[in-house]
């Protein structure tokens, strides 16, 4: 009965953070549109002067507001985490015997069915964004071959979330172990999944995919 409470609150945080992340990714889609301010570039001119060309308050509006979703998602993920524990930790304890063979039988057999639909319930936790996009050159390897701004990664090659890892170094490292070979990428893209490849690889700019990602 726990497990079941466990689950569906955990569900409920997870519609909670899609409903932040859509959000999150509105704001990035409006701020980072052509010839925009960026997540941080300056609201003045080359002269010190306010920027005519965009709306400044808008603008801090967005970014401010943007600061808080952000704060927002770092909580709630770090609630999902804590549920994703409890439920990890439901399936892998032990089961106490029964006196009877028939009565054992039976509670392992139910037992089996439960961590199978345990397991089927816990793969939408578990492939769940860890970094998202916030910077890509021109005609780098990350946006000649799909990836935009904005982009939540969801998995990028065996790199995947996982609680207390350093997830961006894993990321550097993949890309690397892969120079010039195709690599699948999963992101969250407007709150829908989308599967690409990306192939690392030598260019005119720096590293092997021309972009920055932020932790979420």
């Amino acid at each position: 009965m726990v497990g079941a409470n466990v689950k569906a609150e955990t569900m409920k945080l997870m519609e909670k953070r899609s409903a932040i992340e859509s959000e999150m990714n509105g704001i990035i889609y409006r701020l980072t549109q052509p010839g925009g301010p960026g997540l941080s570039g300056n609201l003045v001119d080359s002269e010190g002067f306010p920027r005519t060309d965009i709306d400044i308050p808008v603008v801090r509006a967005d970014r401010h507001r943007l600061a808080e979703l952000r704060n927002d998602h770092k909580e709630i993920t770090k609630k999902i985490e804590a549920s994703i524990e409890i439920l990890h930790s439901a399936r892998l304890a032990p089961k106490s015997s029964s006196r009877n063979n028939e009565t054992s039988s039976s509670l392992n057999a139910s037992s089996d069915n439960a961590a199978a639909s345990a397991a089927m319930d816990m793969d939408p936790f578990i492939n769940i964004p860890f970094a998202v996009i916030d910077e890509i050159a021109d005609a780098s390897p990350t946006a000649e071959d799909g990836l935009q701004l904005g982009d939540q990664i969801v998995k990028f090659g065996d790199v995947q979330y996982q609680a207390g890892e350093n997830l961006l170094q894993k990321l550097a490292s993949e890309a690397q172990a892969n120079q010039d070979k195709a690599v699948s990428v999963v992101v969250l893209r407007q709150g829908s999944p989308i599967n690409l490849t990306v192939t690392p690889r030598a260019w005119e700019g720096r590293g092997l995919l021309g972009c920055s990602f932020r932790v979420l």
